[in-house]
């Protein structure tokens, strides 16, 4: 299992977790290739029915970046994704997943170290996990 390497789907907020991991990127910092980044306007508007089907469809691993509490350009966004998300491990853990493939991250539009720090951590975590169980299908 040393060859493995994980494909984790990334929801990062417009506003700062997006912009942290540009920040990363224009700063050089090498970050692992195994995230797929796909932005959202508000990590709010994550359904749990996204990261399921990004379950089902083959990901081994699901990040779900917003802004700090108290920081959201929406008021009270990142609130409600905190509370969705702590119901969403629970459905991952009866569906027989580890909850450690889901993973929440508040990171701001300066944080682009703190971006490289997370998708870091969150890739050698799925790798020690494996591959996803549960996968129907193969992302490409």
């Amino acid at each position: 299992m040393d060859d493995f390497e994980p494909r984790i789907i990334g929801f990062l907020c417009n506003w700062c977790s997006y912009a942290g991991a540009d920040l990363a990127g224009t700063g050089r910092l090498e970050i692992p290739p195994n995230l797929v980044p796909v932005k959202v306007m508000c990590s709010s508007r994550v359904d749990p029915e996204m990261v399921m089907d990004a379950f089902l469809r083959g990901a081994d691993g699901v990040l779900i970046a917003g802004c700090h509490p108290g920081d959201c350009h929406y008021d009270k966004g990142n609130y409600f994704a905190r509370r969705r998300f702590a119901v969403l491990k629970k459905v991952v853990e009866s569906l027989g997943l580890e909850s450690e493939r889901l993973r929440l991250s508040w990171i701001s539009a300066s944080e682009g170290a703190r971006f490289q720090q997370v998708v870091k951590e969150f890739t050698n975590t799925i790798k020690t996990l494996g591959p996803n169980p549960a996968a129907r299908e193969t992302l490409l």
